[in-house]
């Protein structure tokens, strides 16, 4: 993909409706925290694609579902708000710690997280310790290989500690479907 902006980012409402991003970022419902650390790249997703760009393909249609409602960050060793909804392929490690410091200004009453990734965090620890500083819950999407089972009970530790729910995505493949059932059993 491109760094188009995509249809239903909020960058697209904010451009439809001549409104700041951070006016439309008022009216979005849900954070998505999505890891685009080089381990994403691999090519093992659908039509041998890498999961970033499955990933990117679903999220781009759960924003065109959800025009407005969606906040895309993209992290890898670094964090970045993606308000064209286009996560920025960073490549590089997992600095989970970072991105959910970064996402915790807005954990505020109402708001969604929803956290994909395929790996393990450089720290755990300390990435645990921030997920625990959250108000709100953290849902926790895995996306990685099947038989990846340290990622796995990771994230499932991660969403736990937050009351969230974990699910699993065999690759990026079936993202949107995945999300869009996560925010509907909140009534987003």
């Amino acid at each position: 993909m491109t760094n188009a902006i995509i249809k239903g980012s909020l960058g697209a409402i904010a451009r439809a409706s001549n409104k700041s991003i951070a006016e439309t970022f008022a009216s979005a419902d849900c954070i998505i925290i999505i890891d685009t650390s080089g381990s994403m790249q691999s090519k093992d997703s659908r039509d041998d694609r890498s999961r970033y760009d499955v990933a990117c393909e679903e999220l781009a249609n759960i924003q065109n579902s959800m025009p407005g409602k969606i906040a895309v960050l993209a992290f890898s060793d670094s964090v970045i708000f993606c308000p064209n909804g286009q996560p920025y392929n960073f490549g590089g490690s997992t600095d989970l710690a970072s991105a959910l410091k970064y996402a915790r200004v807005a954990d505020v009453p109402g708001m969604r997280f929803i956290l994909i990734s395929d790996g393990e965090p450089n720290d755990e620890k300390h990435a645990l310790s921030e997920a625990r500083l959250y108000k709100n819950r953290i849902d926790v999407i895995y996306v990685g290989p099947e038989l990846e089972q340290s990622g796995r009970d990771f994230l499932n530790r991660l969403a736990n500690t937050t009351g969230g729910k974990y699910v699993t995505v065999d690759r990026a493949k079936e993202l949107a479907a995945s999300v869009e059932r996560l925010l509907l059993d909140a009534g987003v």
